[in-house]
């Protein structure tokens, strides 16, 4: 059986590594080239220090010193404000007036930045350009800025346009960590559910003919490439920020490397597919944009198939039917799926994702969230400590995968 240890003496390498460290692991785990350069960066600075929060005022000499280069003519920001929800970004509200001929405008726009650490190290690059691409096709809020090497904050940023809507309904008390679980209610589940399925078909299905990314990798039809690319970069984030080896990795790891499936067909995958992740006007019922593009990559659709369909995600109904996303019940998400996009859905495949996906989950929440509160790395430190918390439950679903195909 093949282990994920690399061979050093000891955890506390990951603290500090050297460059020699950071190149073995490198080499070991290929994937894609700004994945690569995602990981790379944080590991070069991982020894830099804790994070330091700064106030508001702080940040918002950020936004205009950076509008500064990048906006010709007079503005101004106002009504800087902090927002709340997620766990792995900082997020300020603010709104920007310019001044256009004789007469001022306003716009509201949100600046997204990485803490020092994440427990997601993703690019603000490539959820800018993939934001951008689909812009039109499912709504998103509009890319409107980047501080690509965080040149003018203090790390990575992007800033897009404010979108007005709720993730949950206001009377609910589900749903309150991340939108997990949240119960929409009879009546809008059903308005919600069939724009949930033809979002996400449209998604898969777009057309990538004349799309320019550089800052995503895209996957050769006919071979692995899609699986061995998130593989290896869940290989690789294990590695490097867990505490102690896990026995129950390692049999996932093997087993995933043995079988990874061959790509069908080359999709927009958001990553992060669910509720808690898009907004919606509570009267109308339309939903109004999609958020979190964070994980978002080309590769197999059979990835968001399998992490929207996950139990943590959604809840029983009056019933006693499982709803995909406290939405549709889950035959039924597929049925729709296959008919709105007229591409199938593949068990065997949907398995592999699966396992894949707990996979990742055990990484996020037992390795990154510890290493990133142990090292004061972020602006969520309490949160981080209750997401490694729900580990446990993250490893059991693995677990239990893995006895339904060994």
């Amino acid at each position: 059986m093949t282990s994920t240890s690399v061979s050093l003496p000891d955890r506390d390498w990951a603290d500090a590594p050297t460059d020699a460290q950071i190149e073995r692991l490198r080499t070991r785990y290929p994937t894609e080239p700004e994945v690569d350069r995602t990981l790379t960066r944080k590991m070069n600075r991982r020894a830099l220090g804790s994070y330091r929060r700064m106030d508001l005022d702080e940040f918002t000499r950020c936004v205009e010193t950076f509008l500064s280069a990048r906006l010709d003519g007079p503005f101004r920001v106002s009504d800087a404000r902090w927002f709340t929800g997620g766990v792995s970004k900082v997020q300020m509200g603010f709104t920007l007036h310019r001044k256009e001929s004789e007469s001022w405008t306003s716009e509201r726009l949100v600046v997204r930045m990485d803490p020092a650490e994440g427990s997601n190290a993703t690019s603000r690059l490539r959820e800018f350009e993939l934001v951008g691409a689909v812009r039109g096709v499912v709504p998103v809020p509009e890319p409107r800025f980047i501080d690509v090497d965080g040149e003018y904050f203090p790390e990575p940023a992007l800033i897009y346009s404010y979108v007005s809507g709720v993730t949950k309904p206001s009377a609910t008390t589900t749903g309150r960590i991340s939108g997990l679980g949240t119960n929409f209610g009879a009546g809008t589940r059903e308005r919600l559910a069939d724009q949930f399925v033809s979002y996400l078909a449209a998604l898969h299905t777009f057309d990538l003919s004349s799309a320019e990314f550089t800052s995503l990798a895209r996957p050769r039809v006919g071979t692995d490439d899609a699986a061995r690319w998130l593989l290896n970069q869940a290989r690789r984030t294990w590695v490097e920020d867990r505490a102690a080896d896990v026995p129950l990795m390692d049999v996932a790891e093997h087993w995933m490397l043995g079988h990874l499936p061959v790509l069908d067909h080359v999709s927009v995958v958001h990553g992060d597919y669910r509720s808690g992740n898009f907004l919606y006007d509570e009267d109308a019922l339309e939903i109004t944009a999609w958020l979190d593009w964070e994980r978002g990559h080309l590769g197999d659709r059979h990835r968001d198939l399998a992490w929207t369909t996950q139990s943590t995600f959604g809840h029983y109904d009056e019933q006693g039917r499982y709803l995909v996303c406290g939405l549709i019940p889950e035959d039924d998400f597929y049925r729709r799926y296959e008919a709105a996009t007229g591409l199938p859905v593949d068990s065997e495949k949907l398995t592999f994702y699966k396992i894949l996906n707990a996979y990742q989950i055990v990484v996020s929440t037992m390795a990154s969230a510890h290493r990133v509160a142990k090292l004061g790395k972020s602006h969520q430190d309490v949160v981080l400590c209750r997401v490694k918390g729900m580990s446990a439950v993250a490893a059991d679903e693995l677990n239990t995968l893995l006895e339904e195909v060994l």
